[in-house]
């Protein structure tokens, strides 16, 4: 269970700090407002534009890489050992 808790905080400390790096570029209007949460500037061409997405997309591995790892996995092996 050490090692499904491991590999659970791992990917929710790498792709969190990704999300952060990402939202602090393109989502932080100024230091005096709001921060990691503000609007997403319009006409950032390609590369922005993927960058936002890769955003949300870190944002979900976040979370969901985190239950699938803690939760999911471990339920699984505890059913397939009562099961056995």
């Amino acid at each position: 269970m050490a090692d499904e808790f491991a590999k659970g905080l791992g990917i929710a400390t790498t792709a969190g700090l990704a999300w952060m790096v990402i939202s602090g570029w393109y989502t932080t209007p100024g230091f005096e407002d709001t921060q990691l949460i503000g609007e997403v500037p319009e006409g950032l061409g390609l590369y922005g534009n993927l960058a936002i997405v890769l955003r949300e997309v870190f944002f979900w591995l976040a979370i969901f890489g985190m239950l699938l790892f803690w939760v999911v996995i471990p339920a699984f092996q505890k059913a397939r050992e009562e099961y056995a």
